[in-house]
Protein backbone atom coordinates (compact mmCIF):
# COMPACT_ATOMS: atom_id res chain seq x y z
CA UNK A 1 0.00 0.00 0.00
CA UNK A 2 0.79 3.39 -0.37
CA UNK A 3 0.79 5.97 2.86
CA UNK A 4 0.51 9.84 2.51
CA UNK A 5 3.13 11.84 4.74
CA UNK A 6 4.08 15.19 5.29
CA UNK A 7 7.44 16.77 6.30
CA UNK A 8 8.07 19.19 8.80
CA UNK A 9 9.96 20.74 11.23
CA UNK A 10 10.51 23.00 14.40
CA UNK A 11 13.93 24.81 14.01
CA UNK A 12 15.41 21.73 12.62
CA UNK A 13 13.91 19.16 14.57
CA UNK A 14 11.97 17.12 11.97
CA UNK A 15 9.21 15.29 11.51
CA UNK A 16 7.25 12.51 9.53
CA UNK A 17 3.49 13.44 9.66
CA UNK A 18 0.78 11.18 8.99
CA UNK A 19 -2.90 12.17 9.47
CA UNK A 20 -4.61 8.75 10.50
CA UNK A 21 -8.31 10.47 11.39
CA UNK A 22 -9.83 9.00 8.36
CA UNK A 23 -7.65 6.29 8.02
CA UNK A 24 -9.43 3.13 6.12
CA UNK A 25 -6.86 0.46 5.89
CA UNK A 26 -5.28 0.55 9.15
CA UNK A 27 -3.49 -2.49 8.82
CA UNK A 28 -0.25 -0.41 8.41
CA UNK A 29 -0.38 0.47 11.55
CA UNK A 30 -0.12 -2.77 13.72
CA UNK A 31 3.26 -2.31 14.51
CA UNK A 32 4.07 1.25 15.09
CA UNK A 33 7.84 0.74 15.99
CA UNK A 34 8.85 -1.07 13.17
CA UNK A 35 7.11 1.90 11.18
CA UNK A 36 8.54 4.46 12.98
CA UNK A 37 12.37 2.66 12.62
CA UNK A 38 11.71 2.49 8.95
CA UNK A 39 10.11 5.63 8.21
CA UNK A 40 12.69 7.62 10.25
CA UNK A 41 16.14 5.71 8.70
CA UNK A 42 17.91 8.61 6.90
CA UNK A 43 19.26 6.32 4.32
CA UNK A 44 16.46 3.75 3.57
CA UNK A 45 13.14 5.74 4.63
CA UNK A 46 12.24 9.24 4.28
CA UNK A 47 14.22 10.70 7.45
CA UNK A 48 13.50 12.51 10.59
CA UNK A 49 13.82 12.64 14.26
CA UNK A 50 10.36 11.53 14.92
CA UNK A 51 7.24 10.39 13.22
CA UNK A 52 4.01 12.05 14.56
CA UNK A 53 0.19 10.48 14.37
CA UNK A 54 -2.68 12.75 13.93
CA UNK A 55 -5.83 10.95 15.00
CA UNK A 56 -9.55 12.12 16.53
CA UNK A 57 -9.72 12.18 20.14
CA UNK A 58 -12.63 11.61 22.59
CA UNK A 59 -11.37 14.54 25.42
CA UNK A 60 -10.11 16.85 22.92
CA UNK A 61 -9.79 18.64 19.57
CA UNK A 62 -6.92 16.29 18.49
CA UNK A 63 -4.83 13.72 19.57
CA UNK A 64 -1.09 13.15 19.16
CA UNK A 65 0.87 9.93 19.14
CA UNK A 66 5.25 10.38 19.05
CA UNK A 67 7.41 7.93 18.02
CA UNK A 68 11.10 8.39 18.07
CA UNK A 69 13.42 6.93 15.16
CA UNK A 70 14.49 3.68 16.98
CA UNK A 71 10.74 3.41 17.55
CA UNK A 72 10.33 4.06 20.93
CA UNK A 73 6.81 5.86 22.08
CA UNK A 74 7.41 9.42 23.62
CA UNK A 75 5.03 11.34 25.38
CA UNK A 76 5.19 14.72 24.58
CA UNK A 77 7.25 16.58 22.05
CA UNK A 78 6.82 20.82 21.71
CA UNK A 79 8.28 21.61 18.77
CA UNK A 80 6.01 18.23 16.89
CA UNK A 81 3.30 19.65 18.77
CA UNK A 82 3.64 23.01 17.18
CA UNK A 83 3.87 21.45 13.62
CA UNK A 84 0.91 19.44 14.24
CA UNK A 85 -1.01 22.74 14.85
CA UNK A 86 0.35 24.53 11.85
CA UNK A 87 -0.47 21.04 9.94
CA UNK A 88 -4.16 21.39 11.28
CA UNK A 89 -4.55 25.09 10.96
CA UNK A 90 -2.73 24.89 7.11
CA UNK A 91 -5.80 22.51 6.14
CA UNK A 92 -8.47 24.14 7.77
CA UNK A 93 -8.99 21.08 9.90
CA UNK A 94 -10.00 23.62 13.11
CA UNK A 95 -11.57 27.06 12.69
CA UNK A 96 -10.17 27.77 16.47
CA UNK A 97 -6.83 29.85 17.13
CA UNK A 98 -6.70 27.66 20.02
CA UNK A 99 -6.85 24.10 19.71
CA UNK A 100 -6.48 21.50 22.46
CA UNK A 101 -4.13 18.33 21.54
CA UNK A 102 -4.43 14.86 23.73
CA UNK A 103 -1.40 13.52 24.13
CA UNK A 104 0.35 11.14 26.79
CA UNK A 105 1.34 13.60 28.46
CA UNK A 106 -1.99 15.04 29.27
CA UNK A 107 -4.19 17.67 27.11
CA UNK A 108 -1.56 20.15 25.22
CA UNK A 109 -2.97 23.34 24.06
CA UNK A 110 -1.19 25.66 20.96
CA UNK A 111 -2.92 28.70 19.78
CA UNK A 112 -1.69 31.14 16.83
CA UNK A 113 0.93 33.62 17.97
CA UNK A 114 1.10 35.92 14.81
CA UNK A 115 3.39 33.24 12.10
CA UNK A 116 4.75 31.49 15.67
CA UNK A 117 3.09 28.87 17.63
CA UNK A 118 2.43 29.25 21.25
CA UNK A 119 2.04 26.42 23.29
CA UNK A 120 1.08 25.95 26.63
CA UNK A 121 3.24 23.55 27.68
CA UNK A 122 1.24 22.63 30.95
CA UNK A 123 3.39 22.75 34.78
CA UNK A 124 6.65 21.50 35.30
CA UNK A 125 7.31 18.56 37.69
CA UNK A 126 10.02 18.93 39.84
CA UNK A 127 9.57 16.05 42.57
CA UNK A 128 12.09 13.15 41.35
CA UNK A 129 9.63 10.24 42.72
CA UNK A 130 7.60 11.64 39.34
CA UNK A 131 10.10 12.99 36.69
CA UNK A 132 11.09 10.26 37.28
CA UNK A 133 14.83 9.99 38.99
CA UNK A 134 15.44 6.64 41.21
CA UNK A 135 17.25 8.65 44.14
CA UNK A 136 16.64 9.32 47.53
CA UNK A 137 14.20 12.14 49.02
CA UNK A 138 15.84 15.24 48.53
CA UNK A 139 15.21 18.62 50.57
CA UNK A 140 12.00 20.57 50.06
CA UNK A 141 11.34 22.41 46.81
CA UNK A 142 11.15 26.70 47.42
CA UNK A 143 7.64 26.16 46.07
CA UNK A 144 6.93 23.34 48.64
CA UNK A 145 7.04 20.18 46.35
CA UNK A 146 9.07 17.44 48.10
CA UNK A 147 11.98 15.80 46.51
CA UNK A 148 13.66 18.32 43.88
CA UNK A 149 16.74 17.44 42.01
CA UNK A 150 18.79 19.81 41.81
CA UNK A 151 22.54 20.46 41.45
CA UNK A 152 22.75 16.71 42.08
CA UNK A 153 26.32 15.34 41.60
CA UNK A 154 26.41 12.56 39.02
CA UNK A 155 30.09 10.95 37.70
CA UNK A 156 29.70 10.15 33.97
CA UNK A 157 32.65 8.63 32.71
CA UNK A 158 35.74 10.59 32.87
CA UNK A 159 33.64 13.79 34.30
CA UNK A 160 31.32 14.55 36.76
CA UNK A 161 28.00 17.09 36.05
CA UNK A 162 25.30 18.78 37.89
CA UNK A 163 22.42 17.48 36.83
CA UNK A 164 19.17 19.26 37.66
CA UNK A 165 15.97 17.38 36.63
CA UNK A 166 12.41 18.33 35.44
CA UNK A 167 9.56 16.56 33.60
CA UNK A 168 7.79 18.64 30.99
CA UNK A 169 5.69 15.54 30.63
CA UNK A 170 8.68 13.69 29.63
CA UNK A 171 12.01 13.14 31.89
CA UNK A 172 14.94 15.73 31.17
CA UNK A 173 18.17 16.86 32.82
CA UNK A 174 19.83 19.96 32.71
CA UNK A 175 23.78 20.49 33.32
CA UNK A 176 25.47 23.23 32.79
CA UNK A 177 28.98 23.62 31.01
CA UNK A 178 31.57 26.45 30.19
CA UNK A 179 31.17 26.23 26.41
CA UNK A 180 28.45 24.06 24.61
CA UNK A 181 29.25 24.84 21.31
CA UNK A 182 32.48 22.76 22.28
CA UNK A 183 31.36 20.57 24.12
CA UNK A 184 31.31 16.80 23.03
CA UNK A 185 27.50 15.97 23.50
CA UNK A 186 27.84 12.39 21.73
CA UNK A 187 30.15 11.44 24.01
CA UNK A 188 28.07 11.66 27.41
CA UNK A 189 25.00 11.94 25.77
CA UNK A 190 23.95 8.18 25.09
CA UNK A 191 25.62 7.27 28.58
CA UNK A 192 23.49 9.88 30.52
CA UNK A 193 20.10 8.71 28.61
CA UNK A 194 20.47 5.23 29.69
CA UNK A 195 22.02 5.44 33.12
CA UNK A 196 20.45 3.77 36.00
CA UNK A 197 18.80 6.65 38.18
CA UNK A 198 16.85 7.22 34.93
CA UNK A 199 14.17 4.56 34.60
CA UNK A 200 12.34 5.41 31.48
CA UNK A 201 15.96 6.93 30.07
CA UNK A 202 16.31 10.96 29.88
CA UNK A 203 16.91 13.36 27.55
CA UNK A 204 19.57 15.52 28.18
CA UNK A 205 19.88 19.04 28.24
CA UNK A 206 23.97 20.91 27.96
CA UNK A 207 23.43 24.24 27.89
CA UNK A 208 25.71 27.54 28.29
CA UNK A 209 24.19 30.72 30.15
CA UNK A 210 24.69 33.66 28.15
CA UNK A 211 22.78 35.94 30.38
CA UNK A 212 19.83 36.04 32.42
CA UNK A 213 17.91 36.18 29.45
CA UNK A 214 19.56 34.06 26.61
CA UNK A 215 21.00 30.54 27.17
CA UNK A 216 22.46 28.18 24.52
CA UNK A 217 21.36 24.89 24.22
CA UNK A 218 22.11 21.39 23.16
CA UNK A 219 20.43 18.54 23.61
CA UNK A 220 20.40 14.61 23.30
CA UNK A 221 16.89 13.38 23.20
CA UNK A 222 15.64 9.73 24.28
CA UNK A 223 15.86 7.40 21.11
CA UNK A 224 16.82 10.17 18.77
CA UNK A 225 20.12 10.98 19.26
CA UNK A 226 21.36 15.08 19.44
CA UNK A 227 18.78 16.85 17.37
CA UNK A 228 18.65 20.67 16.54
CA UNK A 229 15.92 21.68 18.69
CA UNK A 230 13.84 20.31 21.36
CA UNK A 231 10.74 22.28 22.95
CA UNK A 232 9.98 20.07 26.24
CA UNK A 233 13.80 20.42 26.56
CA UNK A 234 13.94 24.10 26.15
CA UNK A 235 11.15 24.76 28.52
CA UNK A 236 12.85 22.66 30.85
CA UNK A 237 16.15 24.43 30.90
CA UNK A 238 14.19 27.25 31.51
CA UNK A 239 12.71 26.44 34.54
CA UNK A 240 16.13 24.65 35.91
CA UNK A 241 17.83 28.09 35.04
CA UNK A 242 15.62 30.14 37.14
CA UNK A 243 15.61 27.37 40.27
CA UNK A 244 19.03 27.96 40.02
CA UNK A 245 19.28 31.31 39.99
CA UNK A 246 20.37 31.65 36.74
CA UNK A 247 17.92 33.37 34.60
CA UNK A 248 14.42 35.00 34.85
CA UNK A 249 10.97 33.97 34.18
CA UNK A 250 11.11 34.84 30.77
CA UNK A 251 13.87 33.41 28.50
CA UNK A 252 15.68 33.00 24.76
CA UNK A 253 16.50 29.29 24.33
CA UNK A 254 19.14 29.90 20.96
CA UNK A 255 19.82 25.98 20.08
CA UNK A 256 21.35 24.60 17.05
CA UNK A 257 18.10 25.18 14.69
CA UNK A 258 17.13 28.92 15.50
CA UNK A 259 15.27 30.11 19.04
CA UNK A 260 12.36 29.39 20.95
CA UNK A 261 11.26 32.05 23.45
CA UNK A 262 9.97 30.55 26.88
CA UNK A 263 8.66 31.70 29.79
CA UNK A 264 7.29 30.06 33.15
CA UNK A 265 4.45 32.24 34.44
CA UNK A 266 3.00 32.95 37.87
CA UNK A 267 0.39 30.78 37.11
CA UNK A 268 3.42 27.67 37.13
CA UNK A 269 2.20 26.76 33.50
CA UNK A 270 5.75 27.33 30.88
CA UNK A 271 4.93 28.78 27.74
CA UNK A 272 6.78 28.38 24.55
CA UNK A 273 6.94 30.15 21.20
CA UNK A 274 8.43 29.27 17.93
CA UNK A 275 8.15 28.48 14.60
CA UNK A 276 6.62 25.43 12.73
CA UNK A 277 7.40 24.71 8.87
CA UNK A 278 6.03 22.41 6.32
CA UNK A 279 8.41 21.16 3.95
CA UNK A 280 6.79 18.94 1.46
CA UNK A 281 3.99 16.13 0.86
CA UNK A 282 4.36 12.96 -0.37
CA UNK A 283 3.85 8.81 -0.39
CA UNK A 284 5.80 5.91 0.30
CA UNK A 285 5.06 2.41 -0.24
CA UNK A 286 4.80 0.10 2.64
Amino acid sequence: MKLSFTKMHGLGNDFILIDCRNEEDKSWGKNLRDISRRLCHRRFGIGADQLLLLYNSDIADFRMRIFNADGSEVEMCGNGIRCLAKYIWDRDLSEKNTISVETSAGIITPEKSGDMVKVDMGEPILEGSLIPVKLPPHPPLSNGGQGGVIDFPLKILDKEFKITCVSMGNPHAVIVVDDVDGFDVKKYGPVIENYELFPNRINVEFVQVVDSGNIKMRVWERGAGETMACGTGASAVAVAANLKGLAGKKVKIILLGGELLIEWDNNNHVYMTGPAVEVFEGWISL
